[in-house]
């Protein structure tokens, strides 16, 4: 075990715990507890939205399972990650002030929240639900995983230990404090991480004698390493502009990134948080990815590639330096586990329980549940992540695509289109879910294209189609 590495993790853990008690004493009031617990009371501003997003956004997929592919794949897995750069500036410039402004409007704590109120339909609201349920089971299992993986190099303990510590941390953490806790150590963990992936890269270059030596000697074992194409030759340029649909477009539509577009103070806060967020999405993201690559080097033939992140750490510095920057990593993974989890809580607690269970139920029992809901959510992806994937990208980036063609244009067309009703959103979330499902499943590269584009396309022609066949009167409205 190395303790060296372990004493800065376990400080910044503390300091984590302690951020999270402060922001507990907000979710006291009664009257605003849904707001303050999910939403952290709509008053975030410009730096900490963009660290939140980009924190929520950068997670175990990004600094444990990006790294792990580019490292199996080369610079064009660098190419391909580098379409993350727009997320934060089309979720701010396409959701933006119209958003938020609707949202406050409709009361809304949750995406559901907003869909609810702009289609009344009961079957939108469950069918939106479910489909974040499973898809974010998905996601959530991911990032247990990432944990795991990161603890398990650190340690030397068993995957399923580090499993058990990772989880109970994050348990404790986000309960005790809810959206406030969770958006003010984004700040924090967004700060390390822009800090901490510089310093490894940085160290990780001067390890391999330099670019142009490591270059050279990608070159010699696999000339397609230094190509657009990965590996293999199965990164076809068709295939990375799509990807762009699924890692920048896309990202509007996922819920957990899409609830951060309705907690912004005011307008100056959205248009620095723009400004910031793609800076550092872009930064972070150019940083891990080729430190995957350069990796491959100095670190020949590790069997599971997504243990690279905390093995080239720990091989190209200090251990206390290590345990310091893999801090980065840990922030990006607790961040999105802790978002997640408290946005199924909150689709189970305020859009399905409250709308369709019981109305009425006191401050005190909504309190309870949300709680022991988030608790037990955390205790199910814990079984869910005992037996991990070689490589949990795959994981995250199913979630994302489901989550994608589930709500895009329910969104989107929602928000800006006023012909569009319940009939065409319910039809939109059918076709494109079932599409995705089956296309990943079956045709997992339909026409060279990642497995999430044509669901979207469709969805699209499902949306206004079915908008425009079945109109809603005044009539209808009014029941």
């Amino acid at each position: 075990m190395n303790i060296e590495a372990l004493i800065p993790l376990i400080l910044f853990l503390i300091l984590i715990f302690g951020v999270g008690i402060w922001a507990g004493k907000y979710v006291q009031t009664p009257k605003t507890f849904l707001n303050e617990y999910f939403l952290g009371g709509r008053s975030l501003g410009g730096f900490i939205l963009a660290m939140t997003m980009t924190a929520t956004y950068g997670s175990a997929s990004s600094f444990i399972g990006g790294p792990g592919a580019a490292y199996n794949e080369g610079l064009g897995w660098v190419l391909l990650s580098m379409t993350q750069v727009a997320t934060g500036y089309f979720v701010l410039m396409v959701l933006g002030k119209k958003f938020a402004i609707v949202t406050r409007r409709y009361q809304a704590v949750t995406m559901v929240d907003f869909l609810k109120e702009r289609y009344q339909s009961k079957w939108v609201v469950l069918i939106s639900s479910i489909s974040i349920i499973i898809f974010l089971f998905s996601a959530m299992a991911a990032q247990w995983i990432g944990g795991a993986r990161l603890i398990e190099s650190l340690t030397g303990l068993n995957y399923t230990s580090a499993l058990f510590i990772f989880a109970l941390s994050v348990l404790i953490y986000v309960t005790i404090g809810g959206f406030r806790a969770v958006a003010l150590t984004d700040a924090i963990q967004g700060s390390v991480m822009f800090i901490g992936t510089l310093i490894l890269l940085i160290a990780t270059i001067i390890a391999g004698g330099g670019i142009p030596n490591i270059i050279s000697d990608l070159t010699a074992e696999n000339p397609n390493l230094v190509t657009p194409y990965g590996a293999d030759g199965t990164l076809t340029a068709t295939y990375v502009s799509s990807f762009w649909i699924l890692v920048g477009v896309g990202v509007i539509a996922l819920p957990q990134v899409a609830v951060r577009a309705m907690s912004y103070k005011n307008s100056r806060s959205m248009h620095r948080a723009l400004i910031i967020g793609t800076i550092v999405v872009g930064f972070i993201m150019l940083n891990m990815h080729l430190i995957g690559v350069f990796a491959r080097p100095i670190l020949p033939g590790i069997e599971i590639a997504d243990t690279v992140m905390p093995l080239i750490a720990l091989e190209v510095m200090p251990a206390w330096l290590a345990g310091i920057v893999l801090a980065a990593p840990m922030a990006a993974i607790m961040s999105t586990v802790d978002s997640l989890l408290l946005l199924v809580s909150s689709t189970i607690v305020k859009d399905v329980y409250l709308n369709y269970i019981e109305p009425k139920a006191s401050y005190e029992r909504v309190k309870r549940l949300s709680i022991t809901i988030t608790a037990v959510l955390g205790i199910i992806v814990f079984v869910l992540a005992l037996n991990p994937p070689d490589l949990i990208i795959w994981l995250n980036l199913f979630a994302f695509g489901g989550l994608e063609a589930a709500f895009i244009w329910p969104i989107i067309m929602g928000l800006y289109w006023k012909k569009g009703n319940k009939n065409g959103a319910i039809a939109s979330m059918i076709v494109g879910v079932g599409l995705y499902i089956l296309s990943d499943s079956f045709f997992p590269q339909p026409l060279g294209l990642h497995s999430v584009v044509l669901p979207v396309v469709f969805s699209f022609i499902a949306y206004v189609g079915v908008s425009l066949l079945m109109p809603i009167t005044q009539k209808q409205l009014q029941k």
